[in-house]
């Protein structure tokens, strides 16, 4: 019989620093057991027992020469400790990964979020946890009614969950679907790889962000038992991490152009006085944003494995994690849309300047009544976001040439926003504006001499549109979505089986069937408004034809300010010390505490607000089958393959109904006539793959992979929520703005071929060079339709509401087509016993097929990083730096991520064979998050999170 090769392996293992390394002799009786099957298949994967930096580099090169395909693995240096507090971060130092600390564009966070691969958006990429999908919620609410990818969100998955991180680069036709660029599969602990009966580690510690200048407790137990005789073991963990972020930053939201007509043709205002300035770009907004959040992590995880005989094997896994994540935001804004109002507004004093066609410098001479600004504080108490799942599966050897390999379960995420405590106020009334930009950081702005530190004078009685001069504030308005639920669930169950085969070149064939449904849903939008506050607790709508305060006697209005919160805090004193840039800083705001009591006003009823262009459903059913052959020869490996995928697709939305007699027609709420729609589709597919290695030398192994892959559009592209910004309202025949989902998009297909040489020229050492190539199919593109809306709209100088018909310009999603190509070098090479270092750089190329930028490509990724372990004493740092890329669409303009990089580092020392003390440093350098438009002279944003810093104390008995 042939000698079978077990083929997982492991890439370059960046598992750099840990929190105490251990002799070779405490190794043999700390470390799990391997548990070697009596055969080992073409699929198995080594189990790398990691204790110390060299140890896991030299068990990975190792283990990397034997495998067939491109697997990377990053493993877990000690019971609970990954080489980051964040797995995310650990995958930035494969070559190849990126990594995003957004999904959205909701600008960066402190915490890195999503991963993508070689140049793509993160929903090419597929992150499972065992094999199996993982259903995954998000707590920002952007990321809940906006831009909804594939993605799974890493801040619910705490390092101490895994045992190691297995990264494809190619595929298999054994693989499940989803990855057209690649899969990350972590891999969580096994009860019966612990060598003792029974085993406790874990950790406890603080973190410390500078940035709220907060120090706040993490905790992480594991604790494993197995019978004498090795057939049974459980295993439990419990993790509880509390942290504060404060994000200081400027933001830009969209740009428009002055128009040089009007909807009936007539020319606007600026146009006449200042014809140069047709069709030049300019900012829509321009703030001073303070977002602060206290995030609380709580979960854990319990394995159950049974053993009954040699040949059998079951396991059971539950596991679940829930981000607690209450989260303020509060901008400061200049409001250049009602300024310019498209070439409407006021025109700039002289001395403008412009630039890449961008009014980059401008000045507005203070007008009495005019509104210069305005400034939104919402509060999202309850925001939260879960994951769990419960998985079963069995192995059983039928003999000495076939085995049977099953698993079925199901997992369930969650994101919530159940309230959004709102007050928009208008500020700078007859201030005067102005504003400097200088290219990609922060802008200079002002708004006159508009008073920033204190809420102001009282409003005008005569209602929330018509100022006095010399006001500072006023109530604006009151919005927002409430009781958002996003529930994201999958059910699945495959069967897998192989047979091996001693005949030629022929090693075993493997073959299975997986079956799996997909649900992604938001069932209720509730679109808040001003309301009056009754006696009885009771909220109404705003009676709009009865001024002063739209509110019969007796009820509390929001837009009176008898009924404003009293007392106010300001901004950080350092606010945006780091950014740059001259605008305001010293701000005052409400607390949450005032702003829900302010709330107690807001119009908040389930169906008469039910925003149903919000709501949507979608079930995807998908079966697949495969066969693959694994082949093995003198010095060569690989397989050959194919799957079978089927998907069935069921989207449900709403459009607006034009006809009140129809018997489909949804009535009841105040934003219009609704009508379900149900759109099906069903998509046959075949993903053929090959992969090969061959073995030039006894130091250098070639590889050579040719698949086709696919992955299925975004939830928001297939499904989105339809969110819609209306023309001023200075404009009432004008064209507004939006975005919404198209169900007719079809899965995601990929051509992909790569080649590897790898060079092992020394002990832990490797130098290795590869090229990529993917064509895709059904690229999602973005593209723009004309549709009409029944849309709230106000009577400035009346104060009457009313729903009326509006054109809207939607940006829809379209498939096209796309190209990626580039390059891989990874080098990593010990210096003497005790030191070594590594690094590697991708450069990807993506084009699309109209031309447009590509979604998450970055030309240019780089990670350097060093290394020092002793006995007692290790110490490690990195440096990550990743170029600019597409971010996607917002408000509608271009949303790119200018470079970002990153310095981490962490020590470890080792105080006895039972306590060690380890800590983290991220952010080190402070990284600033930058963003902007479709030219470099139009920023969008800038974002300072801060340092942190992770002081653990480990244990283990």
């Amino acid at each position: 019989m042939k000698v079978r090769k077990s083929v997982l392996s492991a890439s370059i293992v960046v598992a750099l620093g840990m929190a105490g390394s251990v002799t070779a002799q405490e190794a043999a009786q700390q470390a799990p057991e391997q548990q070697a099957p009596q055969q080992q298949d073409a699929a198995s994967l080594d189990t790398i027992i990691v204790k110390g930096i060299r140890g896991a580099i030299e068990q990975s090169l190792e283990s990397k020469r034997d495998e067939v395909t491109r697997v990377e693995v990053i493993t877990s240096e000690d019971i609970g400790k990954m080489p980051d507090k964040n797995v995310a971060d650990s995958l930035s130092r494969v070559s190849g990964v990126n990594i995003s600390a957004a999904s959205a564009n909701e600008g960066a966070f402190d915490e890195n979020d999503r991963v993508s691969m070689r140049g793509t958006s993160p929903s090419f990429t597929q992150t499972l946890i065992d094999g199996h999908n993982v259903a995954t919620g998000d707590w920002f609410v952007l990321n809940q009614t906006g831009t909804v990818g594939r993605s799974v969100s890493y801040s619910l998955l705490p390092s101490e969950l895994v045992d190691k991180v297995v990264v494809r680069k190619s595929s298999e036709a054994k693989l499940v679907e989803g990855g057209a660029v690649g899969s990350i599969d972590i891999i969580t602990r096994n009860p019966l790889n612990f060598d003792t009966g029974f085993s406790i580690f874990g950790s406890v510690g603080a973190v410390y962000a500078d940035n709220p200048g907060k120090t706040d407790p993490q905790i992480s137990v594991l604790g494993n038992w197995k019978n004498t005789d090795g057939s049974f073991g459980m295993t439990v963990q419990v993790f509880s991490e509390e942290r504060h972020l404060r994000r200081d930053g400027q933001e830009l939201l969209g740009y428009e152009q002055i128009k040089a007509t009007n909807p009936d043709g007539t020319p606007t205002a600026i146009a006449q006085s200042n014809p140069d300035l047709i069709g030049v770009f300019y900012p829509v907004l321009m703030g001073s944003a303070l977002f602060e959040q206290e995030r609380k992590r709580t979960g854990g995880m319990f394995t159950a494995q049974w053993k009954p005989t040699d040949s059998v094997e079951l396991e059971a896994n539950y596991f679940r994690s829930d981000m607690e994540a209450d989260n303020y935001n509060r901008n400061y804004m200049l409001w250049g849309r009602r300024i310019l109002s498209q070439g409407n507004g006021q025109a700039p004093l002289p001395g403008y300047v412009v630039r890449d066609n961008t009014l980059v410098q401008a000045e507005f001479a203070a007008v009495p009544g005019n509104q210069y600004g305005i400034y939104d504080q919402i509060s999202r108490p309850g925001a939260k976001s879960s994951t769990e799942f419960f998985s079963v599966e069995g192995k059983w050897d039928v003999s000495d040439k076939l085995r049977f390999t099953a698993q079925g379960g199901t997992s369930e995420g969650h994101g919530e926003t159940p309230t959004q405590d709102v007050a928009e106020w208008d500020v700078g009334l007859g201030s005067g504006a102005g504003w400097s930009m200088h290219g990609v950081g922060a802008a200079d702005w002002h708004l006159g001499n508009a008073v920033t530190g204190q809420p102001g004078t009282p409003a005008s009685t005569t209602g929330p549109w018509n100022w006095l001069p010399g006001e500072d504030y006023n109530l604006d308005w009151i919005f927002g979505y409430q009781d958002i639920d996003v529930v994201d669930k999958e059910d699945w169950l495959k069967l897998d089986g192989q047979y091996f085969v001693d005949s030629g070149a022929l090693a075993s064939i493997e073959f299975g069937v997986r079956g799996a449904k997909h649900e992604r849903s938001l069932d209720q939008v509730t679109n808040q408004a001003p309301g009056c506050l009754n006696p009885d607790g009771s909220v109404t709508g705003l009676n709009w034809g009865a001024p002063p305060y739209f509110c019969s006697p007796g009820s509390l209005s929001p837009f009176d300010p008898a009924n404003w919160p009293q007392g106010f805090q300001n901004y950080p004193g350092d606010f945006a010390d780091g950014i740059g840039g001259n605008f305001p800083r010293d701000i005052w705001f409400f607390t949450p505490e005032q702003l829900a009591a302010f709330n107690r006003m807001a119009y908040r009823d389930p169906v008469a607000r039910f925003d149903y262009n919000g709501a949507y459903a979608l079930e995807e059913r998908s079966n697949a089958a495969y066969v693959q052959f694994n082949l093995a020869g003198e010095r060569w490996s690989g397989n050959v393959g194919v799957r079978f995928v089927q998907t069935k697709e069921e989207v449900t939305n709403y459009t607006q109904a034009t006809d009140p007699n129809d018997p489909g027609a949804i009535s009841g709420s105040l934003f219009g006539l609704y009508r379900k729609v149900v759109t099906e589709h069903t998509y046959n597919d075949w993903l053929p793959s090959a992969n090969f290695k061959y073995e030039l030398n006894d130091d250098v192994v070639l590889r050579l992979a040719a698949s086709r892959t696919l992955t299925r559009p975004d939830f928001s592209a297939l499904a989105a929520a339809v969110t819609l910004a209306p023309p001023p309202i200075s404009e009432p025949n004008g064209i507004g703005t939006g975005t919404g989902g198209n169900p007719d998009l079809e899965p995601i297909l990929s051509n992909n071929i790569d080649a590897t040489v790898e060079w092992y020229f020394g002990e832990r050492s490797l130098l290795s060079a590869g090229v990529f190539y993917m064509d895709i199919d059904n690229y999602v593109a973005l593209s723009n339709v004309r549709r009409t809306y029944m849309t709230e709209r106000v009577d400035p100088t009346t104060g009457t509401a009313s729903i009326v018909p509006i054109d809207y310009d939607v940006t829809t999603p379209i498939n096209s087509d796309a190209k990626v190509k580039g390059f891989e070098l990874a080098w990593e090479q010990p210096f003497g016993d005790y030191f070594g270092a590594f690094a590697n750089y991708t450069y990807a190329d993506g084009e699309t097929g109209d031309g447009s930028p590509m979604l998450g490509t970055s030309d240019n990724t780089y990670n350097v990083g060093a290394y020092f372990e002793n006995d007692r004493f290790n110490a490690r740092v990195n440096y990550t730096y990743r170029s600019e890329f597409y971010s996607g669409l917002d408000r509608n303009s271009a949303f790119f991520q200018d470079e970002i990089d990153n310095v981490s580092a962490s020590l470890g020392y080792k105080i006895s064979d039972h306590f060690s003390l380890a800590l983290d440093l991220m952010n080190l350098n402070n990284p600033k998050t930058k963003y902007y438009a479709e030219s470099k002279e139009r920023p969008r944003s800038i974002y300072e999170n801060g340092r942190q810093y992770y002081l653990s104390l480990r244990f283990k008995f």
